[in-house]
Formats: C-alpha cells, structure tokens, sequence
C-alpha cells in the first residue's frame, strides 16, 4: 500500500471485481434493497428533500462550523440567499412536526449535498450522496441503551445487504462480523492512549471489524474531542450511567480494500433545550439561539428525535469491493489524481 501527494490511497494489484457497466447495474440494485431495508426495519417513510434551503435561519447543516456552503441569490425572492444543502440533519426534525409523525415512526429522504472545502481523496468526494433519516422517539428513549437497539437493527440491514450482494456476485465474500462492537470515545482512548483518533479507530476496526463509536464531538477525559460534531444536532453533552457523555457516534467497518477503518454513518438521539442550550455555550455560538430553526426547538415545537446520515456512495463503494468513491459516483477530481487511479486500475466514473 502507497500514499502519494494527492492523498490517495493505493492497494497494490488492485482490480475491479466488477466492470463499469455491471458497477452501474449493482449500484442500483444495492441502492433499492438496502433503502427498502432500512426503511422497514426502522418505519420510515420517504419524503422529499430539498436541494437548497434559506441562508440564515439555522437549517442548514453546519458541519464542524468551518465549512462554507454554496450559496446563491435567487432573482425572485430578494434578499434572500439560497445554500446548497452540506446534509439535512435540522431539516428533517422540521419535517417530522410538519407530517405529525408519532413516536416510534419517522422519514427518510433521499439526499444530494455539495461540500467544496472536503479534503479529496478515496472517501471524500465534493458530491455527498446519503440517506439521510429520523425518527420520532419519547423521553424515556433519550438514553443509550435505546441508541444500541437503533444502531443494532441498522447493523443487521447491513448484514442482509452484504449476503444479498453475496448471492449476486459470488466473488464478492462476506466480511462483516456477525455482531457490531460498542465503544465511548473516552474507553478508546484510554485503550490506544499514545495513538491519534484516527489511529484509534484503525486499531479498533482491525481487531473487531465493525464498531459503534460513541460520545463524537463531545470532550473527552484529557480535554480533548475525538472528533467534530456541530452543536445543534447531535446530543454530545449529556451524561450517561455509566459515568460518560453523549448519545451519538459513528458507525464503522474495517474497509479490506483500502485497509482502514471507514465511517457508514454519522447519528445519535438530537438535542433536546437542554442540551441545544448547553452545547451552544459550549462552542461559544449561543447567538445562534436567536435563529429561526433554534427558536423553534427552544419552544418545543419540533419532537425529540433520533437520526443521522448513510453513506449511499461510501455503503456503495464497502459492499462492491470498490477503492475510489469516483468508481460509485460521478465527480470533480485533480487531473493528478484521475492520472494516478488510470495507472493503478482504479476506473473514476
């Protein structure tokens, strides 16, 4: 395995398991089977999603608080600024008070995101391409065990998803364990303490082959974070029985193309006032509480809820044996790196 300048990863005599026209044909049967899945294992219903939403209200997704969505004027509607979606994880909770969805029930969207400041490389691509869901959940659900249950059923659609690609391409084997490994961030560390998160996560996904991380975004026992989480989504803040924080993490598998841990999903139990409150003082961006979004949950009319984000490209590219998220989906790359994958095999779309 190589690393060169443009960040790419290089497995040695790697070969498409699958040509392009049957990657094409895959893609979309994977696609369908594992949305149908998801859907019926958590009663989601599809909605529609948008592709831009109004600057300036606290819709859009804020990332790590860094990053820059694409933003336009819209000639009807002046003073308005349009930005391209970077995910729908506050959109949705609008969404479940619009259709008055019940507890234990919830949606699904289909989503097409742009983020141009992403770091390009095998997994990173400016085009995200997730389903993004959520769903309804009561306040007796606001804790971790209820967060293992949810991250188990979604386990178990991958399993199903991975012997369904087994059975059509028998030449792709089956590598998932049979059970997912959880873990809080803070017991990582303290396993691995003389390695970075990243390498934390290497280590771990070596030895267990697929692993829920908990406590993303929140601060850890040495004042450190493992890794970003935005302040008004994700519940990184309250405190658990077991003496930790947060109710969220990152769902991982070992990638055995690429020889690293690779993140599926990003998700955890949202935030509540109290935690909207708390974690804004935390980052110290408390005047985001004057935003359309943050005012409405503040008054309790969104619902609690669960959700997060999956990777269509990412569970794509994992379960098709691929080493380059441009083999999945159609993107812009440096010229450098479309030269280098050409030479080692690796067909960008």
């Amino acid at each position: 395995m190589s690393r060169k300048k443009t960040n790419l990863i290089l497995p040695r005599r790697y070969h498409p398991l699958l040509g392009v026209t049957e990657t094409e044909r895959a893609i979309k049967l994977l696609k369908d089977f594992f949305e149908l899945n998801l859907a019926t294992e958590l009663n989601l219903s599809r909605v529609t999603a948008p592709l831009f939403v109004q600057g300036g209200t606290g819709i859009n997704d804020d990332l790590n608080g860094i990053e820059r969505p694409v933003a336009f004027p819209v000639k009807d509607l002046p003073g308005v600024r349009a930005e391209i979606v970077q995910s729908l994880a506050k959109w949705k909770r609008l969404q479940l008070a619009a259709l008055n969805f019940a507890p234990g029930y919830g949606l699904y969207t289909d989503m097409n995101a742009l983020r141009p400041d992403e770091t390009l490389d095998n997994t990173h691509s400016i085009y995200v391409d997730q389903w993004d869901w959520e769903r309804v959940i009561t306040p007796a659900q606001r804790n971790v065990e209820f967060l293992r249950r949810i991250v188990a059923r979604i386990y178990a659609c991958l399993k199903r998803t991975e012997h369904f690609v087994f059975e059509r391409y028998p030449a792709i084997r089956p590598e998932l364990p049979e059970e997912i490994t959880f873990i809080h961030a803070d017991d990582l560390r303290a396993r691995y303490p003389a390695l970075t998160p990243r390498q934390r996560e290497h280590r771990l996904l070596q030895e267990c082959g697929a692993a829920f991380i908990l406590g993303i975004g929140g601060e850890l026992d040495n004042g450190t974070i493992h890794d970003g989480r935005a302040p008004d989504y994700d519940d990184w803040s309250t405190p658990t029985p077991d003496g930790r924080r947060g109710l969220n993490g990152d769902i991982l598998i070992w990638n055995p193309v690429l020889r690293m841990a690779f993140e599926l999903s990003s998700m955890g139990i949202r935030v509540d006032r109290r935690a909207l409150r708390r974690q804004l003082r935390i980052r110290g961006c408390e005047e985001r509480r004057k935003l359309f979004w943050h005012q409405k949950l503040l008054r309790d009319e969104m619902p609690l809820s669960i959700g997060g984000g999956i990777g269509q490209s990412r569970l794509c590219m994992y379960f098709l044996r691929k080493a380059h998220v441009g083999e999945i989906q159609a993107s812009l790359w440096p010229d450098e790196m479309i030269a280098t994958c050409r030479r080692h095999n690796i067909p960008l779309l």
